[in-house]
């Protein structure tokens, strides 16, 4: 391996972990927000994330590529719905945070790319295998076990879990660059985001003009939105398949030992919930290793 791919390759594993990193500690950010409801901050998060991805993608050079989206109907209609999935998603983390429940996030984000596995399977017809069977299998135990052992519906993981899944879905399927994709995305979400802002301030529910500290933690959302993703594509073009679906599991830890130590309620039917979980994130981490092991293989 040269000096230069080395030097690319340790660039890029320091962009990633740092993405995931920001995702997983961001819950103690949005709890220094507490004086405003989710859809508020959601509204900010919109607001700012604009000028900052234009930002972004204009010193890149590829802001004009980017307006090259408005000549595909079926791009613009995709990221259409992506905007919705997303905006719905964010709303749900941040009422998870907001009210005591980040160990309902963290179980929604590992959930999720075991759900990805089963839409996989069903839609894009990809193999399945064993492990990959177990892993699904796993998880809709440890789910049942929530409902039945717990006596709580895990409805705020499965719809964090269920719009992430199908946001990640179409996505995947919209010829678009990462940071384009969500500008496109919160342009579609601005005009609502601007109106709902004015309404809430004139109503007296708004909370940007209250002081300069709110409003700069209201403003530094979208800071929170953008940065994670910027390091997230920097990753994601350096690393290996299975190097990226390793890391994607910090920020679900980190956001599990956050709601251990803030004192949410962790008592024995949560863990076995979560050692379901976790042990079908170990089938699933297996079976990438050796998909890609056996990808490598037969490449040389």
């Amino acid at each position: 391996m040269s000096t230069d791919t080395s030097t690319d390759m340790r660039r890029a594993l320091a962009a990633g972990l740092s993405g995931y990193l920001i995702w997983g500690i961001s819950p103690l950010f949005f709890q220094t927000l507490e004086f405003a409801s989710a859809v508020e901050i959601i509204l900010h998060r919109v607001v700012w994330a604009v000028p900052l991805l234009a930002g972004s993608l204009a010193l890149s050079g590829r802001l004009r590529a980017s307006l090259g989206v408005l000549s595909d109907r079926r791009t613009l209609l995709t990221l259409l719905a992506t905007s919705a999935l997303i905006s719905v998603n964010w709303w749900g983390f941040i009422f998870a945070v907001n009210t005591g429940h980040v160990l309902q996030a963290s179980l929604g984000y590992y959930i999720n790319p075991l759900m990805s596995v089963a839409v996989g399977v069903i839609i894009l017809r990809e193999p399945l295998g064993p492990w990959r069977i177990a892993a699904i299998a796993l998880a809709a135990l440890g789910v049942a076990n929530q409902i039945i052992t717990v006596g709580e519906v895990p409805w705020l993981s499965l719809m964090l879990a269920t719009t992430f899944t199908a946001y990640g879905y179409l996505r995947k399927v919209a010829a678009v660059d990462g940071r384009a994709g969500l500008l496109w995305e919160t342009l579609f979400l601005f005009p609502f985001a601007i109106i709902g802002l004015v309404w809430l301030q004139v109503s007296g529910a708004g909370h940007f003009t209250e002081n300069p500290s709110q409003a700069g933690l209201l403003m530094a959302a979208g800071l929170v939105t953008v940065v994670p993703l910027l390091l997230y594509t920097i990753g994601v073009r350096g690393l290996r398949l299975s190097t990226m679906g390793l890391l994607q599991f910090i920020a679900p830890t980190l956001q599990f030992t956050i709601g251990i130590l803030t004192g949410e309620t962790f008592e024995t039917g949560h863990l076995i919930t979560f050692a379901f979980i976790w042990s079908g994130v170990g089938c699933f981490t297996w079976s990438q290793l050796r998909r890609e092991r056996k990808l490598a293989a037969a490449a040389d």
